[in-house]
């Protein structure tokens, strides 16, 4: 015998459907707008003593998306907006220092929403809009030198 259940969606109605067809280009778009990948080699074209200068690749992805791979720092909270991206696993936050004592190998990552962070030292994939130059955050205090912002992450 053939059971017949109710459906589990609604019809789709004629404007539930040119809604759907209007949107599609933009989400295609979005879908489709490739993160360009950064490393942390690609961050600077020199540093030293006298300061450091940012790279030409990182200039010109300034405000784009963009993919890098690292670790999570120890974060402060469980669940935060940011955390550290490192190239080599950390013990301690690199993340509390002045602009003369930023260490080239960091990125700051604030994501979209508050996120339960991953263990310390877990490598992690980030993607994120690109934001470089000198920056205190507001609410922490925090300077940072580059950061992606409305960024998302999953372990790698």
């Amino acid at each position: 015998m053939i059971s017949h259940r109710p459906h589990l969606l609604p019809p789709l109605s004629r404007r539930g459907l040119l809604t759907g067809l209007a949107v599609l280009p933009v989400s295609l778009r979005a879908w489709g707008a490739e993160a360009e990948m950064l490393t942390f080699d690609g961050l600077y074209k020199s540093f030293g003593v006298l300061g450091f200068q940012f790279s030409d690749r990182a200039t010109s992805l300034r405000g784009k998306p963009v993919r890098m791979i690292g670790y999570m720092a120890p974060p402060l909270k469980p669940e935060s907006h940011f955390f550290v991206l490192t190239r080599e696993p950390l013990a301690i936050c690199p993340f509390c220092q002045s602009d003369a004592d930023w260490p080239v190998d960091i990125v700051v990552v604030f994501m979209r929403a508050a996120t339960p962070m991953v263990s310390a030292g877990q490598k992690v994939a980030v993607s994120g809009r690109l934001e470089i130059g000198s920056s205190t955050d507001a609410e922490t205090g925090f300077v940072s030198q580059i950061r992606l912002v409305d960024a998302g992450f999953h372990s790698v």
